[in-house]
C-alpha cells in the first residue's frame, strides 16, 4: 500500500504505527497478550517489579517498537501526573481501563502525593473486556499497586451503579473518561445523578479531538456547575494532536 509522504514519514519514524494505519486495527488482535508476554520475559523484569514508573516505560517501549497500544502514552501521562500531584485526589474512577496503564500511573502519583491525612487511596478501574481486565490486573500486580487499584469488569454504567449501591463508591475526587467516546455524555450524567461529584471534583476526558467527543465537550462547556477547558495532549507514538478536556466542579 502506497502512502502520502507525511504518512510514509510517520511510519518510518514509528514502525509500530504501520500495521494500525494500514489495517485500521488498533486493539483486540493479540497485541495485548503480546505485551504481557514481553514484560514477563523482559531481561530487566526483576527491576520492573514494584517499580510503576519503569513498568510504564516498558509499556511505552513496546508501543513504540513492537505494536501500537491505545494507552494514554507518555505525553498525556505527564499532564495527568501533574494534575494529580496538584489536586491530590484520594479516590479516582476511570472508565475504560484497557491494560492498566493509566490506573498504574494514577495510583503511583497518588501514593507519592497523598492528600487528606488518613484517607484511603483508591483507584477504581472500570473495563468492559474480561481479557483486558485480566491483563491489567497482572500488570497492576507487577507494579505493586494491587492494594490501591481495583479492576471492575463490565459496562461502565452498570459498574458505577453497582459500586454505589453496595457502598464501595460514595464519591469521586477525580473521574477519567477514556472508554467509548459516544458514552461520555451518558456516563457523566450517571455519575452526576448518583451524587459522585462535589465542589472540587476534577473530570478529565481523553480523546475529545481525536477521534472526538463533540457532544461531551458541548455538555461540559455549557454546564453551569463546571469550569472546563481543553489541554493539548499528544497520542503517542506518532505525536498526533489531541486534547484532554479538564473540567472542575464549581458548585
Amino acid at each position: 500500500m502506497e502512502h502520502d509522504p507525511e504518512t510514509a514519514a510517520l511510519i518510518k519514524k514509528y514502525p509500530s504505527l504501520g500495521k494500525a494505519i494500514e489495517t485500521g486495527i488498533e486493539s483486540h488482535d493479540g497485541r495485548e497478550e503480546a505485551l504481557l508476554a514481553f514484560i514477563i520475559a523482559h531481561p530487566d523484569i526483576h527491576n520492573i517489579k514494584g517499580n510503576p514508573s519503569k513498568l510504564l516505560q516498558v509499556i511505552d517501549e513496546f508501543s513504540y517498537t513492537h505494536e501500537f497500544l491505545i494507552s494514554i502514552g507518555s505525553h498525556k501521562a505527564k499532564i495527568l501526573s501533574d494534575l494529580i500531584a496538584k489536586e491530590k485526589p484520594s479516590v479516582v474512577v476511570e472508565l475504560g481501563g484497557y491494560l492498566g496503564y493509566s490506573a498504574i500511573l494514577f495510583a503511583d502519583v497518588i501514593r507519592k502525593n497523598p492528600g487528606s491525612e488518613g484517607k484511603k487511596f483508591q483507584v477504581w478501574s472500570l473495563e468492559m473486556s474480561t481479557e483486558f481486565a485480566a491483563i491489567a490486573e497482572k500488570l497492576i500486580d507487577i507494579a505493586g499497586l494491587s492494594d490501591i487499584v481495583t479492576v471492575v469488569v463490565g459496562p461502565a454504567e452498570e459498574s458505577i451503579r453497582m459500586l454505589k449501591e453496595v457502598g464501595k463508591l460514595a464519591a469521586a475526587d477525580m473521574l477519567f473518561l477514556d472508554h467509548a467516546e459516544e458514552l461520555y455524555v451518558s456516563d457523566f450524567k450517571v455519575c452526576e445523578e448518583l451524587g459522585l461529584f462535589s465542589k472540587g471534583t476534577v473530570v478529565v476526558a481523553d480523546n475529545v479531538v481525536r477521534p472526538g467527543a463533540p457532544e461531551y465537550r458541548k455538555l461540559v462547556r455549557g454546564h453551569p456547575g463546571l469550569k472546563s477547558e481543553g489541554v493539548r495532549g499528544l497520542i503517542q507514538p506518532g505525536d498526533l494532536e489531541d486534547e484532554l478536556e479538564i473540567s472542575y466542579v464549581t458548585k
